[in-house]
């Protein structure tokens, strides 16, 4: 039985600063649920974006927001079921190694 993967998305609208010119957070976002439904099957995938400069008031985002302040981490940052997998830009190779270790299966063709 394949478990539900979440895929968390902290960013904000304003673009970091090492990564002008690079796409913003929700940009990245969307693109990685378009990529991510390309080749996966998303039935147990859900995705959730923590918006940065208003976070929800449960504790874990809290707290990682903090840690993305303290150590200065690259925004967007992404997480799949609370395991940092990308930073700044994302690469997709690492997200889906991730998501193959928690045996999320292909799309078939």
């Amino acid at each position: 039985m394949v478990e539900k993967v979440t895929i968390t998305v902290y960013g904000a609208d304003q673009i970091c600063a090492s990564c002008v010119g690079a796409p913003g957070s929700k940009d990245t976002y969307d693109w990685l649920q378009a990529a991510i439904g390309r080749k996966y099957v998303v039935d147990h995938i859900d995705y959730e974006y923590i918006d940065l400069d208003n976070p929800p008031t449960v504790e874990k985002h809290q707290q990682f927001v903090e840690r993305i302040i303290e150590e200065d981490l690259f925004y967007p940052v992404v997480l799949v079921n609370d395991k940092l997998v990308a930073e700044g830009i994302p690469k997709l190779k690492t997200i889906y190694q991730e998501l193959d270790r928690n045996e999320i299966h292909l799309q078939s063709n």
